[in-house]
């Protein structure tokens, strides 16, 4: 075979490829997105505060941990332009809204906080040699930067007194999301171990 054919015939395999490989990323984000919907709808809601208890975070931190910063954060920003749309992917709660309106409510903030979040994630992970315990910091830092900002929006949003902002955004989820970081941690860590045996079924973009 000449040099021109073997070019030809690398050129063709790549666009072959390239197609596949974005259909199969846009098969993952959908994916990702539905399950961070379906965590989600495993909530609790609280009287005290207009902020549900839910398994969502776990998802947001699984999706950053597992997912390129790419794909990661393509997935939580399709779930969130899904719940923009109308379609049923938010968290039920006493705040509840349809549609876009969930995105101004006292939620917003960690909804925003969800795509940077992930991304932050995925970052700090593979930027490390990978293993429980650099899952369990990179999940503990985004889970930070979500509590944050949703304890930012809503006293924004209520003008409450720090103290009281506090004790509805961010104190009482702290056992649950300590619970849930090293959840992640350990999904995430073992399933990579999984991946470095089959490295085919690893998705990267």
């Amino acid at each position: 075979m000449s040099s021109e054919t073997r070019l030809h015939a690398s050129s063709a395999i790549a666009f072959a490829a390239g197609p596949l490989a974005w259909l199969r990323a846009a098969g993952v984000v959908l994916l990702a997105s539905a399950f961070v919907a379906a965590c989600a709808h495993i909530a609790l809601p609280l009287y005290f505060t207009p902020v549900p208890l839910t398994v969502q975070p776990l998802a947001v931190l699984l999706v950053g941990l597992l997912l390129s910063p790419r794909l990661a954060g393509a997935s939580l920003i399709a779930y969130l332009g899904e719940g923009a749309l109308g379609l049923p992917v938010f968290a039920p709660g006493p705040a509840s809204a349809p549609g876009i309106a969930h995105l101004f409510g006292p939620t917003a903030g960690y909804l925003l906080a969800y795509p940077l979040a992930a991304i932050l994630i995925s970052l700090l992970y593979r930027r490390s040699r990978g293993g429980f315990l650099p899952a369990l910091l990179s999940a503990a830092a985004g889970n930070l930067l979500i509590l944050s900002t949703g304890a930012l929006w809503l006293g924004m949003l209520t003008h409450a007194p720090a103290p009281t902002v506090l004790m509805q955004s961010v104190i009482p989820f702290l056992p649950g999301d300590a619970l849930k970081v090293i959840s992640a941690a350990a999904m995430a860590s073992g399933w990579l171990r999984l991946l470095r045996r089959n490295p085919r079924f690893s998705v990267t973009l």
